[in-house]
């Protein structure tokens, strides 16, 4: 049988994708995502790759037919696609997963596929506190407070119309738990906790006491467990809702012996909201408090249904799955996609065709420089470089985020992950030819890009149509200069102990890079001066007319 998954990158579409892998009845497998990952990284590689938005930043009838042809002559589509961040985009995170949701079920009327697969969640249910146990029938009302959750209802309700409307169609619909893994650590930092809440340093020491909110009960489910459901139901069509969790179910005691000393400290949940608040708000928190209205509210699920018409059971018990990801969160880890890109990026996948950038000549820990190069100068050209690379990489960060909802995101986001894997890249490359760096230049060269950031471009209180084309035209500039730094160092790789063939692929990378803002620009400019066409508005691809 054919399978589509729509959202096939994040932490359960990775695991979908294995999952899928090892189901001798699936012949063949579609991926589909508005950022493709490195298809030739496993599990990436086993399926057949389609990039469609399908909904962020396209016309709604031009992301059905798209998605109708992505899922011509398949036998069942999984629809795990949600967008979690940015929370402040309230009206972009409802497009996208409710209108989402009703594009691909549409697509699937129209393509003619039996079984359809939708990712629901536990955050679907009306508020259960205490610990009472509840099937899939308990009503599914929400919390008010959450956008997820209240998303979650409005897909549900989208589902319900659609069975209505479709009774040929299996729609069978998974409510799991958390959903953890050790390689989504850095993804689940990022969209949960943020920059500001230093994860990394509990590899060194925890806490002595945890804190915890009162009356805490967490239910979580291994990614590989949820994705083994997903893949069940796909080739079982079994309809209907199933709850998908581990047996365990984690308080404060339980999640202490977790991080080892078992001692914990319960807080009053108004004043952990509170202060969750107040971290969101100062850009310190990346989650709102819904989400720890959400997490309080959330009923215990019991997942019997499951295990008996899926013949599905949990290989890893809810604690184990913690810490995992708190083990993931550490040591920053990650998946050859955007969204499962690791913190650290040195070890974000850079397009080369080989990893090491020492030549096979050069020995010992540091890169042996020959006295034919002038280490000064050089140091000082490679420090320069660097500066302008923190700026570069500022500004494609905060261009990925401002134009999320356009049609050069995708094409940003890309981009966005290589320039800061290449910064990275250049900062080790100076540290192990034994020069110096200069922090203070680059911290500068950052701070002037944020200023930078003030300006208006005609406009004082909404997005400029010029502001696009400016952007990316620095942004162009910059990645020639880089290109020019790769250069240089191919032709000086041998007197500097280098793998030449590691920086013509980082050249290769440049023009790429070059190549794909090229269209973002031509999509621009031909909108930004025009009263008749809408600069950011759906419905056109980057480069048409």
């Amino acid at each position: 049988m054919r399978v589509v998954v729509v959202g096939a990158t994040g932490n359960v579409g990775t695991a979908v994708l294995s999952a899928l892998q090892n189901r001798p009845e699936v012949s063949s497998v579609v991926g589909i995502a508005r950022r493709l990952p490195d298809e030739s990284a496993e599990p990436y590689s086993y399926a057949d790759w389609v990039s469609i938005d399908i909904a962020a930043a396209i016309d709604p009838d031009d992301a059905v037919l798209q998605l109708t042809e992505a899922f011509s002559g398949a036998d069942a589509v999984i629809h795990l696609a949600w967008l979690i961040q940015p929370n402040t985009h309230r009206d972009l995170l409802r497009l996208v997963n409710v209108e989402g949701t009703r594009h691909v079920c549409l697509a699937a009327a129209a393509a003619g596929v039996r079984t359809l697969v939708v990712a629901s969640s536990v955050g679907a249910y009306a508020p259960s506190p205490g610990r009472e146990v509840r099937g899939e029938t308990w009503p599914t009302g929400g919390v008010r407070t959450s956008h997820y959750s209240v998303d979650k209802v409005a897909q549900e309700k989208v589902l319900d119309e659609f069975e209505c409307s479709h009774p040929e169609i299996t729609v069978t619909r998974l409510r799991p738990a958390l959903i953890f893994q050790g390689d989504a650590g850095s993804e689940i930092q990022r969209y949960f906790l943020g920059r500001g809440v230093p994860v990394q340093l509990l590899g060194n020491e925890w806490p002595p006491m945890l804190p915890v909110p009162q009356g805490l009960r967490l239910q979580a489910v291994h990614a590989h467990d949820v994705a083994a459901a997903y893949a069940a139901a796909a080739v079982l069509g079994r309809p209907g809702a199933f709850n998908i969790c581990a047996d365990d179910v984690l308080g404060g005691k339980e999640l202490a012996n977790i991080v080892d000393h078992g001692r914990f400290l319960e807080l009053p949940v108004p004043m952990v909201r509170a202060t969750v608040a107040a971290g969101h708000r100062a850009g310190l928190v990346a989650a709102d408090p819904g989400w720890l209205d959400m997490g309080m509210n959330a009923p215990v699920m019991d997942s019997s249904r499951a295990k008996a018409e899926l013949d599905w059971q949990p290989r890893h018990s809810a604690a184990d799955t913690v810490r995992e990801l708190l083990d993931g969160m550490i040591a920053g880890d990650g998946a050859k996609s955007v969204p499962l890109r690791p913190r650290d990026g040195r070890r974000v996948h850079l397009p080369l065709d080989r990893p090491a950038h020492r030549s096979s000549t050069s020995s010992g820990e540091g890169t042996e420089v020959s006295e034919r190069i002038d280490q000064k100068l050089l140091a000082m050209y490679l420090s320069d470089h660097l500066t302008g690379a923190s700026a570069g990489s500022a500004r494609i960060g905060r261009m990925a985020a401002d134009f999320v909802d356009t049609p050069a995101f995708a094409a940003l986001s890309v981009i966005e992950e290589e320039i800061h894997a290449e910064r990275s890249f250049l900062r080790q490359l100076i540290h192990d030819l034994g020069f110096r760096q200069l922090r203070h230049r680059q911290a500068v060269a950052v701070g002037g890009e944020f200023v930078g950031r003030l300006k208006n471009n005609g406009r004082a209180f909404s997005r400029s149509p010029m502001t696009l084309v400016l952007e990316v035209e620095l942004l162009r500039s910059a990645v020639l200069g880089k290109r020019g730094v790769w250069q240089t160092l191919a032709d000086n790789a041998e007197h500097l102990g280098l793998e030449v063939e590691v920086f013509r692929d980082l050249i290769e990378a440049a023009e790429r890079q070059y190549d794909l803002l090229e269209e973002v620009h031509a999509y621009a400019r031909r909108r930004a001066f025009r009263k008749d066409r809408e600069t950011f508005a759906a419905g056109s691809e980057c480069g048409d007319a």
